[in-house]
């Protein structure tokens, strides 16, 4: 590829960088509505100790759309037996059943779909993380083999993944 070509497609990459940017801007510093109004409820309800909340409203590949919250107080999430989520947590800490749970909720909701892909391991493997997510509560089954990420679950996933980024 000559210098020509190479600054051609450096310009396009950046032509696409600035159209996604464009089109999903960050949220800046002042806009916390989201904060803001759970502060002002948490005050309205006296929680001196605060408060978390997550929220989400998301369309997945498959045409599927969830909107979801959920919020604590403070107060009762520190008194909560933590070791309850164990399980949970658990069964998103393999890379596999990750990777499962991503190309289930890009589409590919049968065991034998996924039993095609590479790096996943044989069937067996493959069933035995499906029931560890199934067990979970992060996946359940719609029948024929089929699974899928339960409309509850949709968004607490994505905040998790969230959540677990650097």
């Amino acid at each position: 590829m000559d210098l020509e070509e190479r600054v051609a497609e450096l310009e396009r990459r950046l032509a696409v960088l600035e159209e996604a940017r464009r089109v999903s801007p960050t949220v800046g510093e002042a806009d916390f509505w989201a904060l803001d109004g759970l502060k002002q409820r948490l005050t309205d309800a006296g929680a001196a100790d605060g408060g978390v909340l997550f929220t989400g409203a998301v369309r997945l590949p498959e045409g599927e759309r969830y909107e979801w919250q959920y919020g604590a107080l403070t107060e009762r999430l520190l008194d909560d037996d933590w070791t309850e989520a164990a399980d949970a947590f658990a069964a998103l800490g393999h890379p596999v059943r990750l990777r499962l749970l991503r190309e289930i909720v890009g589409g590919r909701r049968t065991a034998a779909e996924l039993a095609e892909l590479e790096g996943l391991g044989t069937t067996g493997q493959i069933y035995h993380h499906l029931r560890q997510l199934t067990a979970a509560g992060w996946l359940h089954t719609t029948g024929r083999g089929r699974y899928e990420v339960p409309a509850a679950r949709a968004v607490p996933l994505l905040v998790v993944l969230t959540a677990a980024r650097p």
